[in-house]
C-alpha cells in the first residue's frame, strides 16, 4: 500500500526514471553523464523551494491573501481576487507551489459563502493562471528557470519575450472571471493567525537572496552556503518539506535528454522536426509527456529558445498530464469535491483547449 501511494503521488518522477533507465541502455553510464546536469538550475529550484516552504509555515501566503480576499463584495471581483492572487503567486513562487497555496483559499471562500456550485471552473482558472502566469519571470515556472540558465538568456529578453503572451493570458483570464454574475457574498468568519514579522522579514530577505541567484548576481554556491545553514537554524521544518521528487525529477529527466541526444538517429529526427516548427513541435509535446521534460529533452535539439520557451509555456495548459500543475489541480479537487471529478475533467479540458488553441494562434500569429 505505501509502494502503491508513492506511485500515485509521483508518477512524474516514477516515468522519469522509467525513461532514464530505458535509455541507459542505448548509452550506458560514462564521463559524459557528468555534463548532462545543470547544477545552477537544480540549486535555484531548491533555494526558492526551501524558502517559499518557510513562508509558508508562517503562514505568510495565506495571510496575505485572505486579507486581500476579504476586500471582496461578489462572486465575480472574489473569483478575480483568487485569479490574480494565483497569477502573483506563480510568478514568485512557482506554479505548483502557488496552487497548494491558493487553491484551499478558493475552496474555503467558495464554500463559506454558499458557492461551491463554482468551484470547479474557479479551480480551472486558478490553475491557468498558475500556468499562465508563472511565464513572466524565470523562476515562475520550473521550465523557464531551467531554459533561462542553459541558454543564459539575457533578462530583458527574456522579459521581452513573456511579456506579451502573459498580457494575452490576463486579458483572457479577466474575461473569464467576468462571465460570472456579480453576487453579493459576506465571509464572516475571522482569521486568527498572526504574521510573525521578524521571520517573515528575515524569510523575505533569504528570498531576495534565492532571487538574486536565478538573476546571476551572486554564484549559486553562495546561495547554498547562507540559505541552507540559516534555514536549518531558524526552521527545522522548511528543508524536509523542499519537494525533492521533483529535483529527482529534473535529475532523472536531465539524463534521459542527454542519453537521447547522443543517439545519431534521434537527434537527426528531433533536430529536423524542430527546424520545421520550433513552436508546434514543443507545444504538441507538452500535451503527451508535460512541459518540464519538454523543456528538458528539446532545448537539446535547437539554438532557437525563443519559440521553445513560448512553446513550452503555452504548451503547459491542455490536457490534464501537460503540466504537473494541473494534475494537482485535480487531485486537490476530487480530494475537497468527492465524486465531481468527471464533471471536472470535462469542463477542465473545454476550457483549458479553448486556451491552447487561443495562446497558439497568437504566438504564432504575433509573438515571434
Amino acid at each position: 500500500m505505501r509502494l502503491l501511494r508513492f506511485l500515485k503521488r509521483n508518477g512524474v518522477l516514477c516515468a522519469a526514471f522509467l525513461a532514464a533507465a530505458l535509455t541507459s541502455f542505448l548509452v550506458p553510464p560514462d564521463a559524459a553523464w557528468l555534463d548532462y546536469f545543470d547544477w545552477k538550475t537544480l540549486a535555484c529550484l531548491f533555494l526558492t523551494l526551501a524558502v517559499v516552504c518557510a513562508l509558508r509555515d508562517i503562514k505568510f501566503f495565506n495571510i496575505l491573501a485572505r486579507r486581500l480576499v476579504r476586500l471582496t463584495g461578489s462572486l465575480r471581483t472574489l473569483a478575480l481576487a483568487l485569479v490574480y492572487i494565483t497569477f502573483l503567486g506563480s510568478m514568485l513562487i512557482a506554479n505548483d507551489m502557488a496552487l497548494i497555496t491558493f487553491l484551499p483559499l478558493g475552496y474555503f471562500a467558495l464554500d463559506v459563502t454558499g458557492h461551491r456550485r463554482h468551484m470547479a471552473y474557479v479551480f480551472i482558472l486558478q490553475n491557468i493562471s498558475a500556468n499562465l502566469g508563472g511565464m513572466l519571470t524565470p523562476f515562475g515556472n520550473p521550465q523557464n528557470l531551467y531554459l533561462y540558465s542553459r541558454f543564459r538568456i539575457p533578462t530583458g529578453e527574456f522579459l521581452s519575450i513573456m511579456l506579451p503572451p502573459f498580457l494575452l493570458a490576463v486579458a483572457l483570464l479577466t474575461l473569464c472571471c467576468l462571465v460570472l454574475k456579480p453576487e453579493p457574498l459576506r465571509i464572516d468568519e475571522e482569521f486568527p493567525e498572526k504574521l510573525n514579522r521578524r521571520r517573515a522579514a528575515l524569510y523575505l530577505a533569504l528570498f531576495a537572496l534565492s532571487i538574486a541567484v536565478v538573476f546571476r548576481a551572486l554564484p549559486y554556491w553562495l546561495g547554498l552556503l547562507i540559505v541552507t545553514p540559516v534555514l536549518a537554524l531558524a526552521d527545522r521544518d522548511a528543508l524536509p518539506q523542499v519537494d525533492y521528487p521533483l529535483l529527482g525529477t529534473f535529475v532523472l529527466f536531465f539524463i534521459f535528454a542527454g542519453n537521447l541526444s547522443r543517439v545519431p538517429e534521434v537527434h537527426r529526427f528531433l533536430s529536423g522536426l524542430l527546424a520545421w516548427d520550433g513552436l508546434l513541435v514543443p507545444v504538441a509535446s507538452c500535451q503527451l509527456i508535460s512541459n518540464v521534460p519538454t523543456a528538458i529533452l528539446l532545448s537539446r535539439f535547437t539554438d532557437n529558445y525563443r519559440a521553445l520557451l513560448l512553446g513550452v509555456n503555452i504548451g503547459g495548459v491542455g490536457t490534464l498530464i501537460s503540466s504537473l500543475a494541473s494534475l494537482i489541480t485535480f487531485s486537490e479537487f476530487r480530494l475537497l469535491c468527492p465524486g465531481e471529478g468527471r464533471r471536472f475533467f470535462k469542463l477542465f479540458t473545454l476550457v483549458n483547449l479553448g486556451f491552447l488553441l487561443v495562446m497558439t494562434a497568437a504566438a504564432r500569429l504575433f509573438f515571434l
